[in-house]
């Protein structure tokens, strides 16, 4: 009677959802509990519903007689491959009535709401952390197991997520779906596309708080928040110097390893950094050899400002010294 009068009278002392059957509130606990008592006979995958185990008997016992006409990727139910078709028509039917945002699938709208009315079902008791899905308590549980299912099958690398082994397997393969709607390139990951558009777009979502400058990467909005907040993260293993940017830091440790990666096209001398010489007036890095190209700068400098006026490059030539002469600012 409880499915007509709506009443819910068996409820989870873990998470506080009820059910209308004791025997629902018992296949829901497996799910705190961690307990899969249903398993295939065919691989020895184990389930925490019934359901769930005949779900994954199709995969053993039918073939994939749905394809997308997109893509040719095959699925087990016509369900699945009408899902998967709005990845190509970028359709999102299913909009949330609180902030607006819109997704392609109703779960996935179901656990964004989630957000909002603060729900979090599920519990880790590992760490107490709690999670809108199971799937997602899943995925975490493996920080605290250090398990990694999916392994590669070029190298053996193994990862906690299959997105992760994904994404991998793309530098073996060389595959890269993701093409930018601007020009031809492409991409192996979607955030490195999201990126790259930005070029295209102008788009800079990233906004300082100190300045208002805008930027199109995070990363570069970090570095750039560095400056007004004097942070460096990044320590010399040598000595006690430290820097904002790892870029930096690694051209400093060339210093104590004496590494020197950059060769003068113009002879065989070596350099620990792409800038290898320094101005004497301003101390300003100057990029090429200009010294063994046989050029010579001439700084004017106001004494009593101390300002860089213009500065005189004259090139030398053993046909014609006065030719090339020019002017430039610093």
């Amino acid at each position: 009677m409880n499915i007509h009068t709506g009443e819910k009278p068996f409820t989870c002392v873990q998470c506080g959802k009820s059910f209308s059957k004791s025997s629902k509130l018992k296949h829901h606990m497996n799910i705190h509990t961690g307990e899969k008592p249903y398993t295939c006979d065919q691989c020895g995958k184990s389930f925490s519903q019934l359901s769930k185990l005949k779900e994954h008997m199709n995969i053993h016992t039918r073939e994939k007689l749905y394809s997308c006409g997109q893509c040719g990727k095959t699925f087990l139910w016509a369900t699945n491959l009408t899902t998967h078709l709005k990845v190509h028509t970028k359709e999102k039917p299913h909009s949330c009535y609180l902030c607006g945002k819109s997704f392609s699938l109703l779960q996935s709208l179901k656990l964004h709401q989630k957000i909002h009315t603060g729900v979090r079902e599920y519990v880790c008791f590992g760490c107490e952390k709690t999670y809108t899905s199971a799937k997602c308590l899943k995925k975490h549980q493996r920080i605290h197991t250090g398990e990694k299912p999916y392994k590669c099958s070029h190298c053996g690398k193994t990862f906690s997520q299959s997105a992760n082994l994904k994404k991998h397997e793309r530098i073996h393969t060389g595959e890269k779906p993701f093409k930018c709607s601007h020009c031809d390139m492409r991409f192996s990951v979607s955030s490195s596309l999201k990126t790259h558009e930005r070029i295209h777009t102008g788009e800079k979502p990233y906004k300082c708080s100190h300045c208002g400058k805008t930027f199109s990467q995070s990363a570069n909005l970090k570095k750039h928040e560095r400056i007004h907040t004097g942070e460096k993260p990044f320590k010399c293993s040598h000595c006690d110097m430290r820097f904002s940017v790892s870029s930096s830091l690694k051209t400093h440790e060339r210093i104590h390893t004496g590494e020197k990666p950059y060769k003068c096209s113009h002879c065989d001398k070596r350099f620990n950094h792409s800038k290898p010489y320094h101005c004497t007036a301003c101390g300003k890095p100057v990029k090429y050899h200009l010294l063994k190209s046989k050029e010579i700068f001439f700084i004017k400098v106001n004494p009593l400002e101390s300002i860089p006026e213009y500065t005189r490059v004259e090139a030398s030539s053993p046909d014609n010294p006065e030719k090339n002469l020019n002017y430039t600012k610093f």
